[in-house]
């Protein structure tokens, strides 16, 4: 069977998250069959996965004109359309989530990415949004912005499972794992429940190859060609070493020992950009236990048909993936410009979707008032 490839992700430690969600694959029972047939055990949503859902088709169609009957504005159309998707697939993962102590069974919502540099508004909506959807396997993503460190932790702090996202760096990452910690800390101290609060903390990965492989080319030199394709994995497989030292300490045992639940480690945009590169490159080099990996259907179909598994890919290459990064920097490549410019660029990518998503809604509402 062509699942057979998934089967064996999941068992070596790999969640497979859906890098999708819309009311079509939900009203087909699209979603339904991949989590019966695929493996898929979590979904992760952004602006872009909502703005390209609401442009297609007519699905959304008879909830708008409700909506517009009773007079909401954009703003409002798009919480009720998008929340009502986040919590009809909460709906449909709540055995999964149940069945894996809550692990697993989870769904993404993130907070309005226009708010990336304002830690009070994002605190404020990560909030509002949890109520909304008002479901216990949601996830509130806010992403790893400066802004969004102290977000993270004030939000985790008021019980709220969070995934935090737009991570590139593993300076960074560190950072995030520190709100994490800090934010369980809050949380113990406000009375909750250590053992119901999830987080994961999403690294991104196909991104960091598409900024640097064209740094590369524009250096144009041997040594340079021949790191095509190399920092990406790299740059996960040091988070995962970050990971293991972090979660190795006496902080986060007393956390543990208190029922905490520690923050996995999501390989995020796992689709490769490059045609050049195996289209499951970013799954079988990043297989290892206690992570999750969230790829759009194309990839994971891809991997069902033809990955190559041989096991922990990741666990032990520390000092190998720094090797990368000291010929990267030895070439010429200016790595924390590099990360300064994808996160950059990771935030007004996904405002530039939620100001699409506003004028596909406003013209939706606008034809129904006709």
């Amino acid at each position: 069977m062509s699942n057979d490839k998934l089967a064996q992700l999941s068992a070596a430690g790999v969640s497979i998250w859906l890098d999708d969600l819309s009311r079509e694959r939900l009203n087909t029972g699209n979603l339904a069959g991949l989590v019966r047939d695929k493996h898929v055990v979590g979904v992760t949503t952004n602006p872009t996965i909502f703005a390209n859902a609401m442009s297609k088709g007519e699905a959304y169609d008879e909830q708008t004109k409700e909506l517009a009957a009773r007079g909401a504005d954009v703003e409002a159309t798009i919480r009720e359309l998008t929340t009502t998707d986040v919590r009809n697939a909460a709906d449909l993962f709540r055995d999964i989530y149940t069945a894996t102590n809550g692990v697993d069974g989870r769904v993404s919502i993130e907070v309005d990415p226009r708010l990336a540099k304002d830690s009070d508004k994002t605190v404020a909506e990560a909030q509002d949004l949890w109520k909304t959807v008002d479901r216990p396997n949601v996830l509130i993503k806010i992403p790893a912005t400066e802004e969004g460190l102290p977000a993270i932790t004030k939000t985790l702090a008021e019980g709220i499972s969070v995934n935090v996202t737009l991570i590139f760096s593993v300076e960074r990452y560190k950072k995030v794992i520190e709100a994490f910690f800090a934010g369980l800390e809050q949380a113990k101290a406000n009375g909750h429940d250590l053992r119901g609060i999830h987080s994961v903390a999403s690294f991104f990965v196909s991104r960091v190859d598409t900024e640097i492989d064209k740094r590369l080319d524009a250096i144009g030199t041997d040594e340079a060609k021949a790191l095509r394709g190399k920092a990406a994995v790299a740059n996960a497989r040091l988070a995962y070493a970050a990971f293991e030292e972090l979660f190795a300490t006496d902080r986060w045992k007393a956390l543990a020992a208190d029922g905490a639940n520690a923050q996995r480690p999501l390989w995020a945009s796992t689709g490769v950009k490059d045609p050049n590169y195996s289209p499951t490159l970013y799954v079988d080099q990043l297989v290892v236990k206690d992570t999750v990996n969230t790829m759009p259907e194309k990839t994971l179909d891809a991997v069902a048909e033809h990955a190559e598994l041989t096991g922990d890919q990741v666990t032990g290459r520390g000092a190998e993936a720094q090797e990368v990064f000291d010929k990267l920097e030895a070439a010429g490549i200016d790595i924390t410009d590099v990360f300064l410019v994808l996160e950059n660029e990771g935030v007004e990518k996904f405002e530039k979707s939620w100001t699409e998503l506003l004028e596909t809604v406003k013209g939706q509402l606008e034809n129904v008032k006709g």
